[in-house]
């Protein structure tokens, strides 16, 4: 039995209807969408000092990213067989770096982050994670799968400059515009533009590996332009701000093309500093917080990416989710032990199933490409956010096409869906768009005297988020912050 023969077998490919060439490229998709976290990531974390002022080292945390990254994607690839991918969340390394860390030493931060990522396994092994699945009506499951699309669309959007904040948001009306002053400018957000066409195009015509080629393609394009008109990246220490600047790589071929990775950081941290540090309910619900948007972020990414690939039943949930969320829950664990902040499953995996991804195998490659990213960090950094953010709308697009399956006449169903779908991409965050779906979900079932619809544990969940969304009146009543 050959080699590609075993691999197929092993990840069902086959069964999935997909091929072993198909999910390697759709790997590779995935990976150049996400490529950018072994970068931005580094810059979150070491840009931020702790409350002793002291900061991490950026080349530490480059590697520890990749580390995790690799090591966890692979893991979700053999064990739960689907692919979806793992690296440190954004947003939530922006609270460890942010909030966090002003409050106590780095290493109570991370521990912070490990004991979220404990409880959340607890909660996987003993059934409740997967239960909180099956609770959910199919017709939120459809809201969250169209949220992220609308959410990762916007994304694409913002990070590659078509879309920017409003300097003066505050004064404006306008909170977001195109470009800058309502004008698309700078020649990044022209290769944004161009990759984004030739990938509406690869698409609408069936190309095989079209998000793919697009990526790759539009790099390409990207070098050439930049060797000629040489644009600087919008942020550079100790310069002004430069708008019409790429957003975060600048597409030019690296000096070196091998780096050594320096694992200094792993081990760094410390379970009982930040009750030490903050006390023991504040610590309690830093891990409570960090815990909840971990839970129901994950939740939205496997429900989105298994929606665009086919791969939910009929009652829209994951068969055998099981692996893939105690993955998922080790991931976030790891993380904090590495000091790359938390890890969780990547809704950039969809540029990897929107390209035909099915099975692990795809996650496999993606982390392998991690393990190389160790060594070719400066390679990694040549794809610019300009480039890959075209894959993201064109996903968000194909999630996007659920919105047709959610039941519009029943308003019972459709303002809790509504919610959930426009609160993802309105507040940057696939957790406050799903808290506020079951909330108000369970708050209609429960004045039109229907609460015996809902299941008991969406109930439990309905009242964390009440919790979560009143944090602020909590701490005030309580007097802990």
């Amino acid at each position: 039995m050959s080699t590609a023969t075993g691999l197929a077998r092993y990840f069902q490919v086959e069964e999935r209807g997909s091929t072993v060439r198909t999910e390697v490229r759709g790997g590779v998709a995935t990976f150049f969408t996400m490529a950018y976290i072994v970068v931005l990531n580094p810059l979150i974390l070491a840009g931020a000092a702790d409350v002793n002022g002291r900061q991490l080292d950026i080349g530490q945390v480059a590697s520890s990213t990749a580390l995790v990254a690799a090591a966890m994607t692979i893991l979700m690839g053999v064990v739960g067989r689907y692919p979806f991918a793992i690296a440190a969340g954004l947003g939530l390394n922006a609270v460890v770096a942010f909030q966090l860390a002003g409050q106590m030493s780095w290493p109570a931060a991370m521990g912070v982050v490990v004991l979220e990522g404990l409880a959340i396994t607890v909660l996987v092994l003993a059934g409740v994670r997967q239960a909180v699945f099956s609770a959910v009506p199919l017709a939120l499951k459809n809201a969250i799968a169209v949220g992220i699309g609308l959410f990762i669309a916007f994304i694409g959007f913002v990070d590659a400059g078509f879309v920017r904040r409003v300097p003066d948001a505050a004064s404006s009306p306008v909170p977001v515009g195109l470009g800058v002053g309502g004008r698309l400018v700078g020649w990044p957000t022209l290769v944004f533009v161009v990759g984004l066409l030739a990938t509406v195009v690869l698409v609408a015509r069936k190309v095989r590996a079209a998000i793919l080629l697009s990526i790759v393609g539009t790099t390409l394009f990207a070098i050439a332009l930049n060797a000629i008109v040489d644009v600087r990246a919008q942020v550079v220490p100790g310069m002004p701000v430069e708008p019409r600047g790429w957003s975060l790589n600048v597409p030019a071929l690296p000096d070196k093309l091998v780096s050594t990775p320096d694992f200094g950081l792993l081990g760094h941290f410390s379970l009982g500093g930040s009750f030490a540090a903050v006390g023991v309910i504040s610590a309690l619900l830093l891990v409570f917080t960090l815990m909840l948007a971990d839970f129901f972020d994950t939740m939205g990414t496997v429900v989105g990416v298994g929606a665009q690939g086919g791969l939910l039943d009929e009652n829209g949930e994951l068969p055998g989710a099981g692996p893939v969320l105690l993955i998922d829950s080790l991931a976030a664990a790891a993380g904090g032990a590495a000091s790359a902040s938390s890890n969780t499953t990547y809704i950039e995996s969809a540029a990897g199933v929107g390209d035909g991804a099915r099975t692990g195998l795809a996650s496999v490659v993606t982390g392998l490409l991690f393990v190389a990213a160790l060594f070719v960090t400066p390679l990694v950094s040549v794809v610019p956010y300009e480039a890959a953010s075209p894959a993201l709308v064109v996903v968000g697009f194909l999630l996007m096409t659920r919105v047709k399956d959610i039941p519009w006449d029943d308003y019972a169903l459709a303002i809790p869906a509504f919610l959930t779908i426009v609160l993802m991409p309105f507040t940057f965050s696939i957790t406050n768009g799903i808290g506020a779906g079951f909330v108000t979900y369970a708050v209609i079932r429960l004045v039109t005297g229907r609460a015996r619809d809902v299941h008991p544990l969406l109930w439990v969940v309905a009242a964390l988020f009440v919790v979560y969304f009143g944090i602020e009146w909590v701490e005030q009543l309580t007097g802990v912050r």
